[in-house]
């Protein structure tokens, strides 16, 4: 859980990072953003497989204390992305991410 904690605390300084800045600077910004919450979305699938039971639907995961702290401090523009990927662990789908 404490990995999963950094990689999303690193993501969301990368995001008001990135909010702050532009040009060059702005985009190594949005990268790191981009590569830290792809950090995160993969250890929390990694932790999803030690839940037991598992949400069966989406309002289920969303009322998982855990899911609640880390919905609470996603920005909004970012809340549709973390919902999509959480969807995908809940169906069971790996998403493939091309660099």
């Amino acid at each position: 859980m404490k990995l999963i904690d950094e990689y999303f605390a690193t993501a969301m300084e990368a995001w008001s990072m990135m909010q702050k800045t532009s040009g060059d600077e702005g985009a190594e910004w949005a990268e790191r953003f981009e590569r830290y919450f792809y950090e995160f979305i993969d250890e929390l699938k990694k932790w999803w497989g030690t839940l037991h039971p598992k949400p069966t639907n989406i309002e289920e995961a969303e009322q998982l204390p855990e899911i609640k702290r880390w919905m609470e401090q996603i920005p909004d523009p970012v809340q549709l992305n973390f919902l999509t990927e959480l969807e995908d662990i809940l169906d069971g789908f790996e998403t493939e991410r091309f660099d």
